[in-house]
């Protein structure tokens, strides 16, 4: 196939989940649910904290930005996957396939700050309790959220003036329901050694530093609460920790799979497929994960939702 430079190609193909045509109405229908439930359930945690003052702590302040986060996460690629579904088109334009990789990756470079920021602030909170409040003090909160936002937004935008130098065949098929990052340097015609090398070590260090901070902060959490000798104190203790610990494993694990899924098989497909597992199943997920195991949370929630009723 001829290659053309980037102002020559007005659109990529995204192949979906599936070309059967006979499961294009089911793919709509439970994407279209999940997206909503998603939606409402993270909007739902991030109302409930802001009108709660109870909840007005680094804790919950960061739980709401990850809510907030999960909400931009999600309607980075579905609501074009269910357009392009509805319109039975496969198109997306180049513009809006650098977006898609922009703000895709933005987002989940931005869930992997805050749930390093929240193992954070529960190390200070259990491990140093008499001075949680000088150390987690509402400063420092909003320069650590501040931080990962500008952070991931530099980091991205030269992923993106890198791919915008490559060339791409024409009529170019992308095997994702969305423009993940891989899968559109995967496409390109011309070299990608720059691209991949800055996508190793951006990787490197957005990723395993982070994920060195939370297995350090829960090790030093671990140490702590073997030395209490308060059985009440180490559940509450663990009770703080239980919901962000199934949050970080459902995200980790998930892209873990995710990655071991399109190392072991070739198939481009069966990995679009895994994806769904992080793209959307975690954020969906987020919201049931903290209300269901946090008592401050469903006691908000129920206040917030009386309030509702009652001015209806």
């Amino acid at each position: 196939m001829e290659a053309k430079n980037h102002t020559g190609i007005s659109e990529f193909l995204l192949l979906g989940l599936s070309e059967d045509s006979e499961l294009q109405p089911l793919l709509f229908g439970v994407f279209l649910l999940m997206y909503l439930v998603t939606v409402l359930g993270n909007l739902l945690i991030v109302l409930a904290i802001s009108s709660d003052t109870h909840l007005h702590t680094p804790m919950y302040f960061f739980l709401s930005n990850l809510s907030l986060v999960d909400i931009c996460f999600i309607s980075t690629t579905v609501p074009k996957m269910l357009v392009n579904i509805d319109a039975q088109s496969k198109d997306i334009s180049y513009i809006g396939c650098l977006t898609q990789v922009y703000f895709f990756t933005v987002f989940v470079g931005l869930d992997n700050f805050l749930l390093t920021v929240m193992a954070y602030d529960r190390f200070v909170a259990i491990c140093h309790p008499l001075h949680y409040t000088v150390i987690m003090n509402p400063r420092l909160c909003a320069l650590l959220v501040l931080m990962s936002w500008c952070v991931m937004f530099l980091v991205v935008l030269v992923h993106v003036l890198l791919i915008m130098r490559l060339t791409f065949p024409r009529a170019t098929e992308i095997p994702h329901f969305f423009c993940e990052l891989a899968q559109v340097l995967k496409v390109a015609s011309s070299d990608t050694f720059i691209n991949n090398i800055y996508l190793y070590v951006a990787t490197v260090l957005l990723g395993v530093f982070p994920i060195t901070g939370i297995l350090y902060s829960y090790s030093k959490i671990v140490s702590s609460l073997m030395r209490m000798s308060s059985t009440a104190g180490k559940n509450k203790a663990f009770s703080t920790c239980g919901s962000h610990l199934c949050v970080v494993s459902l995200f980790y694990g998930t892209g873990l799979g995710v990655y071991l899924s399109s190392a072991v098989t070739p198939s481009s497909q069966s990995s679009a497929i895994a994806s769904v597992m992080y793209t959307v199943v975690t954020p969906m997920l987020n919201p049931f994960i903290y209300s269901l195991r946090n008592k401050d949370v469903k006691g908000a929630l129920g206040r917030l939702l009386s309030t509702a009723a009652s001015c209806l």
